[in-house]
C-alpha cells in the first residue's frame, strides 16, 4: 500500500501532520491504546499511521495491517450485502420482513419493513432480547429470540438504535433469499469480503488472525452506552463460528479503507461492482428527518449535549446539517456518511470532496468521547485540505 506525498494528494503535508502528534498525545494519556489510521483523497493515500500499542498489558505495538475487532463499524458489511440483494430484485426496502421471515410477523411485528430495519426505526429491541447470553454468537438464536419479543414502539416513529438484533434479521433476510442456503459467514466471505480483496477480514476470528488480534480492552470505563464487561466479552466470546452480524467481525485498517473506497467509487472496486451509484445516492439520504437517536440519550444529562437529529440513511450515519457532536468532523460535507463502532472504530466518505478515513483501534473509550476523539481528528483532516 503506497503512501503518497500529502500534498500530490491534495493535502496540506504540515497540517496533515498534526495528525500523528495528537493520537500520539491522546495515547501517552492513555486516553486508548493504539490505532491504525487511513486517510486518502480521489483514491490517493496521503496518511498512513500506525501508533500505540495492540496490547498495552504486554507492551506489543500496532502494526501494519494490525488485526481488530471491528465494533457496530461491521454492520455496514451487512447493509452492502442487503442493498446488494435488493438490486438483485430478492426484496425491496419496502418488503415486510414477515414476508420472508414469517415467524418474525407476530406481537405487533408484522408490519416493519426492511427499510425500518435500515433506519433504526423498526421498533425491535435495542439490545438483546430474553435469551441466554451466551447465544449471542449463534444467528439463528437471536433471529428466533428477535421474532418472539414484543415490538417496543410503531415503526417508523422513533429511532431507538439497535445495538444487534436489527442487523441480525437483515442478515437472516439475505440467508433466506440465497438460492444455494448458504451460512451467513459464508456469503460475506463469497460476496463481499474476497471481491473486495478484503483477505483480513471476517465475521467471527478465524484462527489465522487470532495472534495477530489486538485484544478488546476497555480503557475509559467511565459509565457509559455499553457497560465495559459487555463489551470486553465482545472480544473474549470471538471465534470461527460466531456470527454476529451487527459488530462481531475483525479487520484492518487498510480492508477497511478498500472497503470505503468502494463506496466512494460508487460502488465498485478493482473491476468488481457490488452496488450502483443510484442505490447508494438512495442510502445517502436523511429517512429519519428531525428524529433523534435514543443513543445519545444519555448524553443530554452526563454530557450536556444538546438533542441533534439521527441523521440516518438507509443503513448508514450521515453528517448532515447543523453543529453538533459527529465523528465525521464539523467541518465535513453534509452528505459525508459512514459508520462507526463503540468507543473504538470510525469510517466515513466525504463524496463532495472525494476523501476517506478509515480508523481502527485499541483500547475502547466511552462513546460520547469517542466521537468527540474522532470529530477532533476528522476536523484535522478536512482542515488540512488543499
Amino acid at each position: 500500500m503506497n503512501v503518497m506525498n500529502p500534498t500530490e494528494a491534495g493535502f496540506d503535508a504540515e497540517r496533515l501532520s498534526r495528525l500523528s502528534a495528537v493520537i500520539e498525545s491522546d495515547i501517552a494519556a492513555e486516553t486508548y491504546d493504539g490505532c491504525e489510521l487511513i486517510v486518502a483523497r480521489s483514491g490517493c493515500i496521503a496518511y498512513r499511521g500506525v501508533h500505540g500499542f495492540a496490547d498495552r498489558s504486554s507492551d506489543r505495538k500496532v502494526v501494519p495491517n494490525q488485526i481488530f475487532c471491528t465494533m457496530s463499524v461491521g454492520k455496514q458489511f451487512t447493509v452492502a450485502l442487503v442493498l446488494n440483494r435488493i438490486e438483485r430484485g430478492d426484496f425491496a426496502f419496502t418488503t415486510r420482513v414477515a414476508d420472508i421471515i414469517p415467524e418474525f410477523g407476530v406481537k405487533g411485528k408484522g408490519g416493519v419493513t426492511v427499510a425500518h430495519l435500515l433506519t433504526h426505526t423498526a421498533g425491535v429491541p435495542a439490545m438483546l432480547p430474553m435469551m441466554p447470553p451466551e447465544l449471542v454468537g449463534n444467528l439463528e438464536a437471536v433471529v428466533a429470540a428477535t421474532s418472539a419479543s414484543l415490538l417496543e414502539s410503531p415503526p417508523g416513529s422513533r429511532v431507538v438504535y439497535s445495538v444487534i438484533v436489527g442487523h441480525a434479521v437483515l442478515a437472516e433476510l439475505v440467508r433466506r433469499v440465497d438460492a444455494a442456503k448458504r451460512p451467513y459467514r459464508r456469503i460475506l466471505h463469497e460476496d463481499l469480503f474476497e471481491p473486495l480483496g478484503m483477505h483480513h477480514t471476517c465475521i467471527g476470528l478465524r484462527d489465522d488472525l487470532r495472534e495477530r488480534m489486538a485484544p478488546v480492552v476497555v480503557r475509559d470505563r467511565r459509565p457509559g452506552l455499553l457497560d465495559a464487561p459487555f463489551l470486553e466479552s465482545v472480544g473474549a466470546t470471538l471465534n470461527a463460528d460466531t456470527e454476529v452480524p451487527a459488530g462481531g467481525y475483525v479487520s484492518t485498517a487498510p480492508d477497511l479503507h478498500r472497503f470505503a473506497e468502494m463506496l466512494r467509487r460508487g460502488g465498485e472496486l478493482d473491476g468488481f461492482r457490488l452496488l450502483s451509484s443510484a442505490i447508494l445516492e438512495c442510502a445517502r439520504v436523511n429517512r429519519t428527518g428531525a428524529l433523534t437517536n435514543s443513543i445519545w440519550d444519555y448524553s443530554q444529562a452526563d454530557r450536556h449535549w444538546q438533542p441533534f437529529p439521527a441523521n440516518l440513511g438507509l443503513g448508514f450515519f450521515l453528517r448532515g446539517e447543523g453543529i453538533h457532536p459527529t465523528p465525521f468532523g464539523t467541518l465535513a460535507s453534509a452528505d459525508t456518511f459512514g459508520g462507526f463502532g463503540a468507543g473504538s472504530a470510525v469510517f466515513w466518505i466525504d463524496p463532495r470532496r472525494e476523501v476517506t478515513y478509515a480508523f481502527l483501534s485499541s483500547g475502547l473509550m466511552e462513546e460520547t468521547h469517542s466521537c468527540e476523539r474522532h470529530q477532533r481528528l476528522s476536523d484535522l483532516v478536512h482542515s488540512a485540505l488543499i
